[in-house]
């Protein structure tokens, strides 16, 4: 465990101290988000944070590859570097999407092959762990349904990246979860050798958005743009696939068959309200006949203010939401499934107090901006 604090505290400090770098090159290449009409920040603010941490976790991840207790993890060096591969190919693309703002074809083109080279370097889903294992049927297919994840995934993020500190603590938080999840399952399967490429990869991951949160958090100093709401998407989809159907069922007691057979839970759950964000925008805008990628202030976080929250509530209500979510999954490891659900149920009723309670200010009308700062989501 305190080798993978090592590797988290490496990627937070690299990001935390290149941020004011990446700032500096945003202020000095154009790459300023604009004041838009579906935007809730009043002064345009530099981005390019992603570049920031994707250097936290290609420092981390180096580090990492030279601890003795993490050799195995990259005795295959493509799937660990390929990893960081893909991701600096997303960044690059949020990079020039930051500074050019490049179109949703390109974007989803680029988005396409950095999924695909990440499955070339044997981060590809072949099984989904159903019933012991349901095996998907073809190299081919099995090729377009890791880069139809990693797509997934990226897109969920960027769509919920819309408020100050947001994402990256959203991501924190769930990857907090993830984290304990693949620890627990690996010592459990393995108690010899806890070495896990989808534990290292999150610790460092959860390390570069807890770097960046200090100049990210309301008001915000820079936005990590497209280059890190779609490095954070494209390394969460990876652990995500490392891990599943890594897991030998036969190794783990009758307690943990739940996360046993569903090792990809976990994942769903961090990423389960930018998931249900894409998902609900989506409908909307095809159901008014736009495109699924028009821009609206209709997002979750968008309605969290009309509630009358302020922008550091709308924040933290969303980060309990994810807390729940994620911990109530990682503790299928720890607890029976009955008390997960009896705690899951209370957590939930604490999370709905939070959104529908007395914190509330006065609801705004849709379509009024608050005061506040951030709102890059499409």
């Amino acid at each position: 465990m305190r080798v993978y604090g090592l590797v988290l505290l490496v990627a937070a400090a690299v990001t935390y101290l290149l941020t004011p770098v990446a700032r500096w090159v945003a202020l000095r290449t154009g790459a300023i988000t604009a004041l838009r009409d579906r935007d809730v920040h009043a002064v345009p603010t530099p981005r390019l944070g992603g570049v920031a941490m994707l250097a936290g976790l290609a420092v981390a991840m180096a580090v990492a590859s030279q601890i003795p207790f993490l050799q195995g993890v990259f005795e295959d060096t493509r799937r660990a570097w390929g990893i960081v591969g893909a991701a600096a190919m997303v960044c690059l693309l949020g990079v020039a999407d930051d500074i050019w703002d490049l179109d949703w074809m390109t974007k989803l083109a680029g988005q396409s092959l950095a999924g695909g080279f990440l499955a070339l370097q044997g981060v590809q889903l072949y099984q989904f762990p159903f019933g012991g294992g349901l095996f998907i049927g073809s190299s081919g297919l099995s090729l377009f349904v890791t880069v139809l994840a990693v797509v997934v995934a990226m897109n969920a993020v960027n769509f919920v990246d819309g408020l100050d500190g947001l994402a990256a603590g959203m991501i924190a938080i769930g990857g907090t979860g993830f984290f304990v999840y693949t620890y627990l399952i690996a010592r459990e399967s393995s108690p010899t050798d806890v070495s896990n490429l989808a534990t290292v990869v999150v610790a460092a991951l959860v390390g570069a958005c807890i770097g960046f949160l200090p100049h990210n958090f309301y008001p915000a100093r820079i936005f990590m743009g497209d280059s890190g709401s779609m490095f954070i998407g494209l390394v969460m989809a990876a652990a995500a696939i490392v891990v599943t159907g890594q897991i030998d069922t036969q190794l783990l007691t009758n307690r943990q068959t739940v996360p046993a057979f569903l090792p990809i839970l976990l994942p769903i759950a961090v990423l389960l309200l930018p998931l249900l964000d894409m998902g609900l925008a989506v409908v909307r805008r095809v159901g008014a006949g736009r495109s699924p990628f028009h821009p609206d202030r209709l997002h979750l976080h968008h309605r969290l203010l009309e509630l009358g929250h302020s922008h550091r509530h709308a924040v933290v209500i969303m980060y309990v939401w994810t807390a729940v979510f994620a911990f109530g999954a990682a503790g299928l490891v720890l607890l029976s499934t009955t008390t997960v659900l009896w705690v899951l149920g209370a957590a939930a009723l604490v999370a709905v107090g939070l959104t529908l309670g007395p914190l509330r200010g006065r609801a705004r009308p849709a379509g009024v901006p608050a005061d506040l700062h951030e709102g890059t989501s499409p």
